[in-house]
Parts: structure tokens; sequence; C-alpha cells
């Protein structure tokens, strides 16, 4: 078989995961706090026919030798932790997280989960969750006769309750960082998980070393660049229709061998 068909195949097949990538971005595009994929890939082996520095029938060095590339392959997939734009609501219970950082919140089996997504809510019993209803760590809980809450940049959570004057404060948001951030698991409702490559996260108050500050009211956007994406995809449906273009040329060489041999 025609090497060049392995090697068309393959390079349709990093086209394909990357567009994969794209429609996954571009669907994502109002997602909140959604980090945009990018694909990533390596060469495959190499045929090494010449070493380059092999010594040569006429006493002569090669400087390059002969060495045949047989396709690419998907090497993995890397979420770009940029900062989205910032959306304000007007909503107290929203917040960005600008800068690095993330809200640590409770799943059902115990173990943690770690988002960017803001959209904060109450549940039946006061306590401050997530747009999944999964509860943040460490716990907030608002009484009911709170009239107003306020989140302060470093993460402070205060209320004013009925009759009261001044307001009072009821717990402390923090935020949790990650040495590796792109090596956390994408477990999709916006959360991710804590893996090996990631490391183990580092907890603190919001604004304070590394981590980023909170602003209320706000809610940080998906960074997906749309036109980016676009221009990404174009060069995506080419590259691939290049590669299908190589794949009839060596299909059509291989039927001209055939029949010169007849």
């Amino acid at each position: 078989m025609n090497p060049s068909l392995w090697i068309s195949k393959t390079g349709m097949q990093a086209q394909d995961d990357k567009l994969q990538a794209i429609a996954n971005n571009l669907a994502n595009v109002n997602t909140v706090g959604f980090k945009r994929d990018r694909v990533v890939y390596e060469d495959l082996f190499y045929q090494i026919e010449r070493q380059p520095g092999a010594q040569r029938d006429d006493n002569t060095i090669s400087p390059a030798g002969v060495q045949r590339g047989n396709g690419t392959r998907l090497v993995g997939t890397q979420k770009i932790f940029t900062t989205g734009s910032l959306q304000t609501t007007g909503q107290s219970l929203d917040v960005a997280i600008v800068g690095q950082g993330f809200l640590r919140v409770e799943l059902p089996d115990g173990r943690s989960a770690y988002t960017r997504a803001g959209q904060l809510q109450l549940n039946a019993e006061g306590r401050l969750v997530n747009a999944q209803g999964l509860p943040l760590q460490p716990q907030i809980t608002v009484p009911p006769n709170a009239t107003s809450i306020s989140i302060g940049e470093n993460g402070l959570v205060s209320v004013t309750v009925s009759g009261a004057t001044n307001p009072t404060e009821i717990g402390q948001l923090t935020l949790a960082h990650f040495v590796n951030p792109t090596g956390l698991l994408a477990v999709g409702d916006n959360l991710y998980m804590e893996t090996t490559a990631s490391g183990v996260p580092t907890e603190g108050v919001p604004g304070t070393e590394a981590l980023g500050k909170l602003k209320q009211g706000t809610l940080e956007g998906s960074n997906v660049q749309v036109v980016e994406e676009m221009v990404d995809m174009i060069a995506a449906q080419r590259t691939y229709e290049m590669n299908t273009k190589v794949l009839s040329a060596a299909d059509n060489m291989m039927q001209q061998l055939a029949q010169a041999t007849r």
C-alpha cells in the first residue's frame, strides 16, 4: 500500500478532531465561565533510511539523512484559562472571578469539584449553591430575614436583616488555585475535578497571593472568540480538503502503476 494513503488518513483524522473542538467552542460561546479547548498534535514515528551524519559510500558524511514521516496524531487537548469578558447583571448573587481561581462545590458523593461559573443561588435551606444546586464550600447560609446580601472583593459575605441598620457577616468565600489548571478533568456542568496532572488545590482568600478578586453583580462570559474560531474552522476545512486530494492522487498513482504492469 502506498504510505501516502495512511499519512493522508491521519491528516484527515486530525482535522476532524480539530473541527470537533471548534464545534464545542462555538456551541458554548454563551456558557458562563466556559474555557475554550485547543487540540495539540504530534508527528508519528519516522522511517530512518539513512541516519543524519552517517558515512556515505564516497567517504562523505550525509548532512541530512533520509527520514520519512508517517503522519500525525492527536496527543491531547488543552483548556485555555484566559479570563472571559465580564457581563454586568446587577444580580446580587452573581459573582465573577477576576483573575485566577475556582469556586469549590461539594458533589452529592462528598467529593469536591471546581467551577468558574458564579451563577449562585439559594436553596431551600438558605445555603449558597451553584446553578446545579451543589453547595459551595465552605458552606454559607443566608438567614431567612435577610433583605440584602453583599459579597466583597475579598469574598466576605454580609447580609442586612430586617430591623437592623448594620450588615452582619455570615461567611467567607474562598478560591482554589492549581499549579496546572490545564490538567483538571472537565466533567461537564461547568465543573472541573482535581487530577494528578493538575496538582493539589491551594485555597485562600480572594485577592491574596495569586488568587483573583470577586466582583458582585457580574458574570464571567466564555473566552471563546467567534471570529477566531471561524478562521480556524475554515483552515481546518481547507486542510481536510487538501488531505483528501493527496489521498485521491495516491490512489490514481497506484491505478496507473497497476495498469502499466499489466
